[in-house]
């Protein structure tokens, strides 16, 4: 190999290209030596090693004549073992650069990946000499490319998110040609774009692409890693997904779901590394700097602080550190056209020593940063450590994952007593937890069902997690999952059970797209997937997780979502910019912008409120003018939505007001389909039900009965 080197430049870090040749840039604060190994191109053999010959500001650099894109290479950083002072320094370790952009070859699980000797009753005290090269991938040099444009730009008030897994939404769609399902490609393919814009969301989010591996526990389970919450690099897309070419297929999907108007959000874990606990393995942090990268016991630095549950935490308060994430995070943006991330675990993110601060640097750094103030933040307001809840506390431009709404729908449709007021207040908005001067009713994610947990489906068929395929004797999952089976538990024959489960799952549905903030729809809800009542399935890569297409067929559930959808988009009043409370009145009316009603019509009563044994009430909201609503939709005077949560019918009267009331959808109908009869004063409401009403003071002003949501 005919190479020249030179000292290159601290900045950029990673590898760049040059007119000079490739820079190398790698920060190592306490490390006393590096050595660039440059490998062939098969990745087996170890063809030069050559010492970084500069340290400028904690960064070790070097730039190399005569390589150039295609390269592969790996680093060796030598300093002292130290452990109790938190130093893991193993030159035996070829370790990967944190700034790679692309990865060749696979992680092989092997004790040469660990730094200490694992035969040793001194376990991580112990240095290990092993050369693990031959068990590493290699870091690939590659070329910068342009920064994907035109992206939908969708207002945060108009967001309609869908959670999905790459691989399992498309694995089993046999529409899509074998080689593309589960990949990049299969969700970019016209199949999988045509079914999101029938859907109708505005955005996908995606459960993590960041280049992962799988924990050595779930090995000898003979399990996998499928959600991908263990990143060990946060700029190469995960190979699991990939053809050929990682890079070029994740653009290509983000690109033909912005040409489809469709946002893509990453769930994004920076929290902590793949690289576990002090017994774990050392893949690249903690070989090139353990005590920089990582919170470290102040008892003992041997020791980390796991606010994440997974073994370490990131050391976000170090600039470095800090600079790897927010270089990570615009990367995305700009490189591979990202909308929007959701933090994993991100209360982590803002926690200092050792209390959580929504004004701490993480956040301010974001907040001021050109191109990632401006892109869609999303917080799981929560960690493992004290104070780790944080729901509602996080900046005012920030969404969170609202669980709070999550488990009071749940229990309302459940039975459960004295659900009212709660139930108000999260579809509401949740104003009593976000609401200031500057934040919206969007901040709220609301969902009902995620990756984590049961599926929507499974909600209410089991009474019980069933986790034993995970291998923990189904001890792992959530308990308190407030379900109900109906009767029996799982699969059933039953058709009054599978009748009552499914206007569960309607009424479920219903209330989520016509809360004010923002609704999260897990994918496979809208046709009723099933894990068969496992509700922790990080670990199963097979068809308990991946989505059955043969559901979708003929599917009412699948029909009853998308006009769901469609009228939300349709109905300005089911998604406001800003927090009402019956303090503005129409001139039209005279009706409050919202208020709460009795099974009577009349305002519900304090001693109403309190009342446990109520389970049916209505929502009134009434268009008071002073909210700019575009022509494109429908100028309802006002929505009328009808809860019901008993086991009986009920003869509800309707508000007494100068006009009409035409019924458009009730969810014990089969259909989502505008009644052509109007009413004025009492409609009959099912037991286990959900009605929407609107109101005019003319019929002319109603639809026609050939413009409904019925999309037969």
């Amino acid at each position: 190999m005919n190479i020249k080197v030179s000292s290159g430049f601290p900045y950029p870090l990673g590898a760049t290209i040059t007119p000079q040749g490739v820079n190398f840039a790698l920060f190592s604060a306490n490390a006393e030596k590096v050595e660039l190994c440059l490998f062939d191109t098969n990745g087996e053999k170890e063809i030069i090693k050559i010492e970084m010959p500069e340290f400028t500001d904690d960064v070790w650099h070097v730039c190399v004549q005569g390589i150039g894109a295609g390269a592969l290479y790996g680093y060796r950083v030598h300093g002292p073992f130290e452990p109790h002072k938190g130093h893991r320094f193993n030159p035996a370790k070829l370790l990967l650069d944190p700034y790679a952009k692309a990865l060749h070859g696979e992680f092989v699980e092997h004790k040469a990946n660990y730094s200490y000797d694992l035969d040793s009753c001194q376990k991580d005290l112990t240095l290990d000499y092993q050369n693990n090269a031959e068990f590493m991938p290699k870091c690939v040099v590659t070329e910068e490319l342009p920064a994907l444009e035109n992206k939908p730009q969708i207002r945060r008030r108009d967001t309609i998110i869908y959670e999905m897994h790459v691989k399992g939404f498309s694995r089993l769609n046999p529409a899509l040609k074998k080689k593309l399902r589960g990949t990049y490609l299969g969700l970019a393919d016209d199949v999988s774009i045509d079914y999101l814009t029938a859907l109708g969301v505005t955005s996908v989010e995606l459960l993590p692409v960041h280049q992962f591996i799988d924990e050595p526990f779930t090995k000898e389970k003979q399990l996998v890693n499928y959600w991908g919450y263990n990143s060990i690099n946060y700029f190469v897309p995960d190979a699991r997904y990939t053809l050929n070419n990682g890079i070029e297929e994740f653009r290509q999907m983000v690109d033909k779901l912005h040409q489809a108007g469709i946002e893509v959000i990453l769930d994004v874990v920076y929290n902590h590394s793949a690289e576990g606990n002090e017994l774990g393995p050392t893949y690249s942090f903690k070989g090139i700097d353990n005590a920089s990268y990582y919170r470290l016991a102040k008892h003992d630095q041997r020791f980390y602080e796991n606010f994440s549950g997974c073994g370490n935490t990131f050391n976000i308060d170090h600039p470095r550190v800090l600079q790897m994430v927010t270089d990570s995070l615009r990367y995305w943006v700009q490189t591979m056209g990202i909308d929007g991330f959701r933090f994993d675990l991100a209360t982590i993110l803002g926690r200092e020593r050792p209390h959580f601060n929504q004004y701490n640097h993480f956040f301010n750094t974001l907040k001021q940063d050109p191109v990632l103030a401006g892109v869609k933040l999303i917080a799981e307001p929560w960690d493992i450590g004290q104070d780790g809840y944080q729901l509602g506390r996080f900046p005012n431009s920030w969404m969170e994952w609202n669980d709070r709404y999550r488990d009071t729908v749940r229990r309302f449709w459940r039975g459960d007593h004295g659900m009212l007021a709660d139930f108000a207040n999260r579809i509401h908005g949740s104003s009593d937890l976000f609401e200031n001067r500057s934040r919206r009713p969007s901040s709220s994610i609301n969902f009902i069902t995620s990756h984590d947990g049961y599926t929507l489906r499974d909600l209410v068929s089991y009474q019980q997690k069933h986790n034993h395929a995970n291998g923990e004797n189904n001890q792992d999952g959530h308990n308190a999952n407030y379900s109900c089976n109906f009767g029996v538990e799982g699969a059933t024959k039953d058709k009054a059970i599978n009748a009552l489960r499914l206007q569960q799952q309607k009424n479920i549905l219903t209330t989520l797209f016509i809360s004010q903030g923002t609704p999260m729809l897990l994918s496979g809800d809208e046709f009723g997937h099933s894990q068969q009542g496992n509700n922790n399935a990080y670990c199963q890569d097979n068809e308990i997780s991946w989505l059955n297409w043969q559901q979708a067929e003929n599917s009412e559930l699948l029909e009853f979502v998308q006009a769901l959808i469609a009228l939300r988009k349709a109905h300005p009043l089911l998604n406001r910019t800003h927090y009402h409370h019956g303090k503005n009145y129409s001139a039209k009316t005279g009706l409050a912008d919202i208020s709460w009603l009795n099974c009577h019509g009349k305002p519900m009563q304090d001693s109403q409120w309190h009342d446990h044994s109520i389970k049916c009430f209505a929502m009134l909201l009434a268009n008071t003018e002073h909210e700019l609503i575009s022509d494109d939709f429908y100028h309802d005077d006002a929505l009328l939505v009808i809860f019901n949560a008993h086991d009986h019918e009920h003869l509800y009267q309707l508000p007494k007001l100068n006009g009409y009331w035409q019924t458009i959808f009730n969810t014990a109908d089969t259909k989502i389909k505008q009644n052509e009869n109007l009413v004025r004063t009492e409609l009959m409401v099912s037991p286990h039900s959900c009605s929407l009403l609107s109101f005019s003071q003319s019929p002319a002003d109603f639809r026609q009965e050939n413009e409904t949501y019925e999309l037969n």
